[in-house]
């Protein structure tokens, strides 16, 4: 499991990534400045994923993560 720094640079990373550098830091100010309920944003906005196969691409993920580090 990560440690908090180590999940906070990830994140940013991907959105970095996704984003690029300037739309990443928009999207953490909006983030910021609004009133942000992530679980009613989730209910509404993420695909509605079964639990089976959310915890399968988690740790689908987790391997791929593990192999890249060895």
């Amino acid at each position: 499991m990560r440690t908090e720094a180590e999940l906070r640079s990830a994140g940013m990373h991907a959105l970095i990534s996704a984003l690029g550098l300037v739309e990443a830091e928009r999207f953490l100010m909006a983030v910021s400045r609004e009133s942000f309920d992530y679980t009613e944003w989730r209910r509404h906005h993420l695909p509605l994923i079964p639990l089976e196969e959310l915890a399968r691409l988690a740790n689908l993920e987790a391997e791929r993560l593990q192999d890249h580090r060895s």
